[in-house]
């Protein structure tokens, strides 16, 4: 018999990919330009951490091979579908990205967006990322971050913290992901932030770019 505490989380884990997948239409329309950008000649093969319900599908060329690590398994049918709907091959993993089952310097792209929020050890999730790429290798990255200093949006992320944690997935608003990507060595990061409307959104201060080993 299921303990009360696996069930609540089979119960999150459900809910938390029933939202993601109804606010994909949103998520293209907020992201969808930059994203674009940001994914350009991308390889045949792509690593996408955090693949959630296939967001991301529609930006990659048809005929890519996807290499998408996902270890919540109620996004798995979304992202099957998803797959099938821009034409992909998907290879998906239900490992975290904490342990990446893929060889050392062993592919040339990864991607991850809106991923390192919600992982447990984001310092070790990007430091697999860089130990899997091959040298001149792409992590490209799109991240909502922490609000700087003692401001209204800082106090309202806190505020947040927990109903958000538990309504999606174990997000964290609160997080200072620039500064892991950039301690993880890393040969080259370029990153640039921007900003969602309305600017008092928990998730407005965001940051893109790419490293490079």
């Amino acid at each position: 018999m299921s303990s009360p505490n696996k069930k609540n989380h089979h119960v999150r884990q459900t809910m938390a990919a029933w939202i993601l997948h109804i606010l994909d239409g949103c998520a293209d329309k907020i992201y969808g330009r930059r994203k674009k950008a940001i994914f350009q000649d991308l390889p045949s093969t792509v690593v996408e951490i955090g693949a959630g319900t296939g967001a991301n599908f529609r930006y990659y060329r048809p005929g890519t091979r996807v290499i998408a690590v996902e270890p919540n398994q109620a996004m798995h049918p979304y992202l099957r579908s998803a797959a099938q709907r821009y034409e992909l091959e998907l290879d998906l993993r239900g490992t975290k990205g904490e342990r990446l089952d893929l060889e050392t310097a062993s592919v040339n792209a990864v991607v991850g967006t809106l991923v390192l929020c919600s992982v447990d050890a984001p310092h070790q999730v990007v430091s697999e990322i860089r130990r899997v790429l091959k040298p001149g290798g792409r992590f490209i990255f799109i991240e909502h971050v922490a609000a700087i200093g003692n401001t209204p949006l800082a106090r309202l992320q806190h505020v947040l913290h927990r109903i958000w944690h538990l309504l999606f997935d174990g997000c964290r608003l609160n997080r200072k992901t620039w500064s892991t990507i950039y301690a993880a060595g890393f040969d080259y990061v370029a990153m640039d932030c921007f900003r969602l409307k309305p600017h008092i959104a928990p998730i407005s201060p965001h940051i893109l770019g790419v490293a490079m080993n």
